[in-house]
């Protein structure tokens, strides 16, 4: 049997979500998160996707993402193309799911070692 370490030590995962939360490691947000593998950014008064595009992309850029994936809550929403357009111009990846779908791409990508960063509504 072979062993590897485990590289997902130290890193922020998601743990659960639902019900209008998000567990992000051992905390629960309400609201919106902006989530990389080393930042957790609550946005706590965001409770919809127009809030959540609102944010700063300097905010966003400041994480130095190559893959950034929006969870737009319940139901998949799409952006306008002008939300994409800020990112895919920068040749950072964007994609677009509902939470469910995105915190699980996330997971997956953060324990690759990607450069991934979720912007998330619970």
């Amino acid at each position: 049997m072979r062993f590897t370490r485990d590289v997902s030590a130290g890193i922020n995962l998601v743990r659960a979500y639902g019900g209008g939360e998000l567990r992000i490691n051992d905390t629960v947000y309400r609201g919106a998160v902006v989530l990389s593998a080393a930042v957790v950014l609550h946005e706590a008064q965001i409770f919809d996707l127009e809030g959540l595009l609102a944010i700063d992309t300097a905010r966003i850029m400041a994480l130095d993402p190559e893959v950034l994936l929006l969870g737009s809550g319940t139901r998949q929403t799409f952006p306008p193309a002008s939300f994409s357009a800020r990112y895919l111009s920068k040749g950072i990846g964007f994609e677009a799911m509902d939470t469910g779908a995105a915190c699980r791409t996330y997971n997956v990508l953060v324990g690759e070692q990607r450069r991934v960063v979720a912007m998330l509504l619970a």
